[in-house]
């Protein structure tokens, strides 16, 4: 077989086993590729799609309404649009789509069309906006909640456990805040408790009967989040309907952007526009609705190194930062731990029925000199593990009790091989064990999120992917 060949057989395979959509027509607006993919997403049989031209597979569509034509047309690339319609199934379907014309010497020899289906995403962000309707109509009052009903829980600043000095000092920054209706901006690692003190903050402060609502800038899609954000206007895409944004929803309380730094630069400047001028626009909207919520945003990595790299911007981040607060990060409170483990087993008594009073002072050794990459988050869910473990009349966490972390005993091992230079082993064995442990602790990190960790890394996904095979992680 030659090697022209192999290269059609391979890339036809990765085109009919990728689950994106591929759709491509020539100059004549015939399609000339129709991968597995596209037709799953479309409802159509790729016999019925080749070879003939678009407006006769698809009579709903025009030279202006067919991404496709106008692309062929134009020459300008069409990236990133939502579209929600029906397939040729019945079934309404969400998609993202990016287009962009095939050039060869100046000429324009057809368009390509890639297509993503979200339409699990925006359910569940639909489903999420309900949510915080429903919660905006009771006002994020106990007093609105139905007898019986389980209340949201709400943190204020007697659930942050702490007396180390950093700790205390982000506290005091945070109590000063709460009635400013200022922007503020918290940094701390995966598992510092950023939540706790955005909710702290707006608990303990003037907005406190005011809505609280919270979203994860990196959890959703940037073409849903902008909706999510600012609302829509029916028309204002395909399937569009008329709904507020959480900005709206949030108004006269607080809104927390998590993970800022995720957010595409595009909306954030969007974001900063609105943080300005204090009114949204919906999209496809055309009046400007004003709004007064209190901005609270958070990051896991310092926000001045996101600028630096060109994940957030600067304009924002001077926006964001009127006050700022630093969470120290588990390891560099170590005098906390101890109050901790006694503030978790307070907590976990009841729930799971046990009378512990303490923890052996040699699991409390191991503690100190454990870097704790989840930190706080991490070493509750150590506690609650191994209080499950404990017999029913025990009263002392012992080592033997933590069979869920066992990493927290063997970093003490890991940390004098990789700095003892009394190396006993080849180099690259003491590199490939020091590699290990690194990656091992930014996975624990970023809650083993892939691409957070090897962004943060700075490595390609596949390259981390074929690291923790290689170390078994």
């Amino acid at each position: 077989m030659g090697k022209v060949d192999l290269n059609k057989i391979i890339l036809q395979n990765i085109l009919n086993h990728v689950d994106i959509g591929i759709h491509v027509i020539d100059e004549n607006r015939k399609t000339i590729l129709y991968n597995e993919a596209m037709s799953k997403l479309e409802g159509l049989d790729i016999k019925q799609v080749m070879n003939k031209d678009l407006l006769q597979v698809f009579p709903s569509l025009n030279e202006d309404s067919s991404t496709l034509i106008k692309v062929l047309n134009t020459g300008e690339s069409i990236l990133d649009e939502t579209q929600s319609y029906l397939n040729y199934e019945g079934k309404k379907i969400t998609t993202i789509n990016s287009t962009i014309p095939l050039l060869w010497k100046g000429e324009i020899l057809g368009a390509l069309e890639i297509s993503k289906d979200i339409t699990y995403l925006e359910k569940l962000s639909n489903y999420l906006i309900e949510l915080q309707q429903e919660l905006k109509e009771n006002n994020y009052d106990n007093k609105e909640n139905k007898k019986g009903k389980k209340k949201k829980k709400k943190y204020t600043f007697k659930d942050i456990i702490g007396k180390d000095e950093q700790m205390l000092k982000a506290i005091k920054i945070a109590k000063k805040a709460r009635n400013s209706p200022s922007s503020v901006l918290l940094y701390g690692e995966t598992g510092t408790g950023k939540e706790l003190f955005a909710q702290s903050i707006h608990y303990g402060g003037i907005r406190r009967n005011r809505p609280f609502i919270a979203q994860n800038c990196a959890a959703i899609p940037e073409a849903l989040l902008e909706g999510i954000l600012f609302g829509t206007e029916k028309g204002g895409f395909t399937g569009a309907i008329e709904r507020e944004g959480i900005f709206e929803q949030a108004d006269g309380g607080t809104l927390l952007l998590d993970e800022i730094n995720s957010m595409s630069l595009g909306l954030q400047a969007k974001l900063l526009r609105v943080l300005q001028e204090e009114y949204i626009r919906r999209i496809g909207g055309v009046k400007d609705i004003p709004i007064d919520v209190k901005i609270i945003a958070t990051t896991n990595e310092d926000p001045l190194e996101s600028v630096k790299k060109g994940t957030l911007r600067r304009d924002l981040y001077y926006r964001l930062n009127v006050v700022y607060i630093k969470i120290p990060p588990l390891r560099e409170r170590q005098e906390d731990i101890p109050i901790l483990c006694d503030y978790f087993i307070r907590k976990y008594n009841p729930i799971l029925n046990k009378n512990i009073i303490g923890i052996e002072d040699e699991v409390l050794e191991y503690f100190f000199k454990y870097s704790w990459p989840g930190n706080v988050r991490e070493l509750e869910n150590a506690i609650e593990g191994a209080m499950n473990y404990v017999d029913y009349n025990g009263t002392l966490l012992k080592k033997e009790h933590f069979v869920t972390c066992p990493n927290v005993f063997d970093s003490n091992r890991i940390y004098v091989q990789t700095t003892d230079f009394n190396i006993e082993q080849s180099l690259p064995e003491y590199l490939d064990n020091i590699e290990k442990d690194v990656i091992s602790n930014a996975l624990e990190k970023n809650d083993y999120n892939i691409s957070q960790t090897a962004k943060q890394l700075g490595i390609k996904r596949q390259a981390l992917q074929y690291k923790m095979k290689k170390y078994s992680l």
